[in-house]
């Protein structure tokens, strides 16, 4: 098996195209439906098929006319797409009839893809009805239980469900725990609507964990298509490859910050407006071969540079990066205190040229200016650097952020501001930063237990003792970050093709310890 940091430069020309259809209904004034679809999926950059399941004629002010598109059309066109353009995730909107959703789980079964996302469309923005009562027992019967996601807002969880409206956060507790109940892998009960919030609450249920997700609600009426536009962020990042959890969080920053981008545009007379997908054409834009999606897996073993040891060993920044990485790092952050930024910046955009190549994650410490201006794939932060929450508005949506943790209070706020990942240290003592307080293995064991994030260990690791650091055996922790232990060497590669074979033995073992438990 190939080490991904081991790996030769990737042609991306070759690279097959993550591919999300849309099964749902025109909206003739382009702000939520197939239109709506078509303008999250190309601003997470995936490739967006299309199935039209009705016709309408809507604006601002709300639908005027729906025109259902026939079930015979509904299947042909299922088929059409289904049977030649390897879809890898169907997304459903408006399914305006018990006929049409028979056919699309029909066409499902016949053509299976690796996700099904149902946002159960019932009723628009504007309160106009697009699906009657008689879809719900063909929606819990056979859709639901087909489906990865399911995505309904407070009207429609109640309406599945049959039950009074929900107003509380506990409700939707309750409520995500009764949908599960109907086969969806998770739930997501959208609490965009929920009366006396300041903040916008979602609640997420994978039928093991809730997860509650809390952003700052953004002022606006333009919030048109923001059902349609999250369910369809969420296909395309289970398109991508990420899991369940990391997809929500992902399409959830997107539309935050689409809103937040969009909240004062005018675009029509009625009372809800729709907002801008494509902001990234508008503004500071990631480049465009980022690798687009963080895997907690990419942790496993976190280079760290350091200016002061590449000096002592005649190595610009670029060399050590490449040495890493061809020795079997799996992610890098520059960490140059010392370093002029005209210097630091040039060298961050060789390092990220190198990182490219191998389709490594290149990171950069506290400097959030140096990862904007160099187009890195992240930042990590300390606890007396710029929150994450601030770093995530100055970043947008699909950047990585990290944070460093000591405590499990430290953990769940580094979860609530919107990071990635926690580096949870040190665990031993070191030299490479002052006066930094260790944790022990029992401390790093505590933070990985309380952490509902992946954790890299750090502080003190290397070849001695980070067998001991992967093997406290605790799920969340999914790698060691190690700085003297590769670049205070002679031969950084060849420092971390052992340590990437010590990481690797560690692993096996704690894997073997469970199947045997």
């Amino acid at each position: 098996m190939q080490v991904r940091g081991a790996s030769t430069a990737v042609d991306c020309s070759k690279m097959k195209i993550p591919h999300v259809l849309t099964v749902a209904g025109s909206d003739s004034g382009a702000g939520a439906g197939i239109q709506a679809d078509l303008k999250a999926c190309a601003a997470r950059g995936v490739y967006c098929s299309t199935v039209i399941t009705a016709v309408t004629a809507q604006n601002t002010v709300g639908v005027q006319g729906v025109n259902i598109v026939s079930e015979d059309f509904v299947a042909e066109q299922l088929t059409s797409v289904l049977s030649d353009m390897q879809v890898d995730v169907v997304k459903t909107g408006m399914l305006p009839s018990v006929g049409i959703v028979k056919i699309l789980c029909q066409k499902i079964r016949e053509f299976p893809v690796r996700a099904l996302v149902v946002d159960p469309v019932m009723v628009s923005t504007s309160g106009d009805v697009l699906a009657g009562a008689s879809i719900l027992p063909v929606f819990r019967e056979e859709l639901l239980p087909m489906a990865e996601i399911i995505t309904p807002n407070l009207k429609e969880a109640s309406a599945l469900l049959g039950c009074a409206h929900l107003e509380t956060v506990a409700d939707m507790r309750s409520a995500a725990k009764s949908l599960h109940a109907f086969g969806p892998r998770n739930v997501l009960v959208k609490g965009g609507d929920l009366p006396d919030s300041s903040d916008a609450i979602d609640i997420l249920f994978d039928g093991d964990n809730f997860y509650e997700l809390r952003s700052a609600r953004v002022k606006t009426h333009n919030t048109h298509g923001t059902g349609c536009s999250l369910a369809s962020s969420i296909a395309a990042e289970l398109a991508k490859g990420s899991s369940t959890l990391s997809a929500v969080k992902i399409a959830k920053r997107f539309v935050e910050t689409a809103l937040d981008y969009s909240k004062d545009i005018v675009i029509g007379n009625g009372l809800q407006g729709p907002f801008d997908h494509l902001l990234r054409l508008k503004s500071s834009s990631p480049d465009c071969h980022g690798l687009g999606v963080f895997n907690p897996s990419d942790l496993f073993l976190y280079a760290v540079t350091d200016a002061r040891m590449n000096k002592k060993w005649g190595r610009s920044i670029a060399d050590a990066v490449k040495a890493a990485i061809e020795g079997g790092s799996t992610i890098v952050q520059l960490r140059e205190k010392d370093v002029e930024t005209r210097d630091f910046l040039e060298s961050a955009k060789a390092c990220l040229e190198i990182c490219r190549a191998y389709r490594v994650p290149l990171l950069i410490n506290d400097r959030i200016d140096i990862a904007l201006a160099c187009g890195a794939d992240g930042v990590h932060v300390g606890q007396s650097d710029m929150p994450a929450r601030v770093a995530r508005a100055l970043l947008g949506p699909e950047k990585i952020i990290g944070v460093s943790c000591k405590t499990p209070a430290q953990a769940e706020q580094a979860w609530i501001d919107g990071a990635d990942y926690i580096g949870c240290g040190g665990v031993y003592p070191t030299n490479t930063k002052a006066n930094n307080l260790t944790v022990g293995l029992d401390g790093l064991k505590t933070v990985c237990q309380a952490s509902k994030l992946p954790v890299v260990a750090i502080g003190g690791i290397g070849p001695s003792n980070a067998r001991a650091v992967m093997e406290i055996g605790v799920p969340s922790l999914k790698g060691v970050a190690v700085v003297s232990g590769l670049f205070d060497r002679e031969c950084v590669s060849t420092e971390t093709k052992k340590l990437h074979g010590t990481l690797t033995e560690a692993r096996s073992l704690v894997n073997e310890k469970k199947r045997h438990n």
